[in-house]
């Protein structure tokens, strides 16, 4: 499996990880949990060595079967979650929609701990506020993560759907080492400003939903549907079937260029993430081996100038349309 170096760390991951939580929330149907557990170790027989959870997935059943799946092989793998909520404020609903964000000092050393205890281990590779939280300073942030890393704790951090200026300020107090947020050909909004803030600061990008929450794969028809416990069922560009059936137009020119290619849409898409800058790394997640063995296959599908030239060109001309959040849920997308 190859790998690349997150940002200016020396710390090598596989060039394509593992998104976790469609193991237990967003993405049904789920799988048992020894099922679960399985599959994660597979992908790390496969060449995974970068696992993606957060406490606030389930809340806490997705670091709890990371944790036990990845156990075995705790010194060969990178583990990466996530704090920034507090749970007995607000207690979650079923859809985790209700979580109050919090990123005091106090609710990340809870956090943290509760992370340790799940993921079964000592330290956390690398630990993301999920979302920045609009009452704490993100230097209060940075500069309790700093302690923690002393500690021994975390050995290094990150942030998930911040700005350019949050990421600046943040880094100022205690170095970024990745700041993830979504980013796919479905949507490139970091192409502006955060990709070439990173490039800059020496800080890598971890792109989740690559796949464009599955219909980069081909799988999403346009007449689809999802069950109310599909995290898609909630969000316009996929639960609008006037949105979805234009939005198809971005999955038939995938499926084109896969067949072009002689790869899998999921080739295409991934590959052509992986093509954009050296220091990105995409989570796809999948609970099914078959998936995550099409998925790490994409790290050897190239592309020229020629082709990066072209379907540039051809996404730009294909309209996507519906947001994709519901408005109910921009608290927790960091907007």
């Amino acid at each position: 499996m190859k790998t690349r170096k997150l940002g200016n760390s020396n710390i090598e991951v596989s060039s394509i990880g593992l998104g976790c939580m469609g193991f237990t929330q967003s993405y049904p149907p789920f799988p048992e949990k020894s099922d679960g557990i399985a599959t994660i170790r597979k992908a790390v027989e496969l060449g995974v060595t970068f696992f993606d959870t957060a406490e606030v997935y389930g809340p806490f059943t997705n670091e709890e079967l990371v944790g036990e799946a990845l156990e075995p092989y705790r010194n060969d793998v990178l583990i990466a979650t996530k704090f920034g909520f507090n749970f007995n404020k607000n207690r979650l609903d079923s859809t985790g929609k209700t979580a109050t964000l919090d990123s005091s000092p106090e609710t990340i050393r809870h956090a943290v701990e509760g992370s340790l205890k799940r993921l079964r281990t000592d330290h956390i590779d690398l630990y993301y506020q999920h979302r920045v939280d609009p009452d704490i300073p993100i230097e209060e942030v940075a500069d309790c993560i700093s302690k923690l890393i002393k500690e021994g704790k975390v050995l290094r951090w990150g942030l998930s759907e911040p700005a350019v200026k949050t990421v600046r300020r943040a880094h100022a107090v205690c170095p970024v080492t990745a700041i993830q947020s979504e980013y796919s050909m479905f949507y490139r909004k970091v192409e502006s400003e955060m990709l070439p803030a990173l490039e800059a600061l020496g800080i890598a990008f971890v792109p989740f939903s690559p796949l464009g929450k599955g219909i980069l794969t081909g799988n999403v028809k346009a007449n689809d549907t999802f069950a109310a416990n599909d995290v898609r069922s909630t969000i316009p560009r996929f639960n609008d079937q006037v949105n979805l059936k234009k939005n198809i137009a971005m999955a038939d020119y995938v499926t084109e260029l896969a067949k072009n290619k002689g790869t899998t849409p999921a080739g295409i898409a991934l590959g052509w993430l992986l093509a954009q800058k050296p220091f990105i790394v995409p989570i796809p997640g999948s609970k099914k081996v078959s998936r995550i063995e099409e998925n790490l296959g994409s790290a050897e599908v190239t592309f020229t100038a020629d082709e990066l030239s072209s379907i540039r060109k051809n996404l730009e001309s294909i309209e996507i349309v519906g947001e994709r959040y519901p408005e109910n849920q921009e608290i927790l997308t960091g907007k």
